[in-house]
């Protein structure tokens, strides 16, 4: 059990404001020294936590990607992609999305706030958005995009004895990862490492 009481009434004052975007460099660049590509810049794009308000408990909407998509085949993350020109902000971007992806529609989500960015080693700048999602959503997985979705109960995510360090080689780099396992599913890396940044900021704000 994750001992955080009510982590839905926490959210307000654990995010970051809806109204701008976290301004500061990705929490874990300094991590990612000598990964990322040589000579580009970032490229901003957004996720959607989704923590849907199941009558058991708030459960967290992952997917796990295609194996025909170019970047992070078979991986599982949260809903989300690049900031496209005709986005105002990371929060419509990941509602886009979130809508192209799982077909979590106009209404059924509440945005909360941002996490603090996250930089990934195939090169982007990630702002991840929380959002409260209605217990009755039905996710609908686009196929071109989706394997599989599926839900995990927030407080499971929230137990610091549920996510576990490993080591693995990346690009020629022996490297330090976080990670969940449930349910038949491999939770890691940039998905495992926001999920942590949740629980910090809402240990934080209690």
């Amino acid at each position: 059990m994750s001992g955080l009481a009510d982590p839905l009434a926490r959210l307000p004052a654990a995010l970051h404001p809806l109204t701008e975007p976290p301004a500061t460099e990705p929490w874990n660049l300094r991590d990612l020294d000598g990964l990322l590509p040589a000579g580009a810049g970032l490229r901003p794009a957004a996720v959607l936590v989704p923590l849907i308000e199941r009558p058991a408990g708030p459960q967290v909407l992952l997917t796990r990607r295609t194996e025909a998509l170019r970047l992070h085949a078979g991986q599982v993350s949260f809903p989300g992609g690049r900031i496209e020109p005709g986005d105002r902000d990371p929060v419509s971007a990941a509602l886009r999305e979130a809508e192209e992806e799982v077909g979590l529609g106009p209404g059924l989500s509440r945005p909360q706030g941002y996490l603090d960015s996250f930089a990934t080693i195939t090169g982007f700048h990630v702002y991840p958005v929380v959002a409260r999602v209605a217990g009755d959503f039905r996710v609908r997985p686009d196929p071109g995009e989706v394997a599989e979705a599926f839900e995990v109960p927030l407080d499971f995510l929230l137990d610091p004895g549920n996510l576990h360090t490993v080591e693995m080689e990346v690009r020629g780099m022996r490297r330090r990862v976080l990670e969940f396992r449930h349910g038949g599913h491999r939770i890691w890396g940039a998905t495992a490492a926001m999920l942590l940044n949740l629980r910090q900021r809402l240990e934080a704000a209690s």
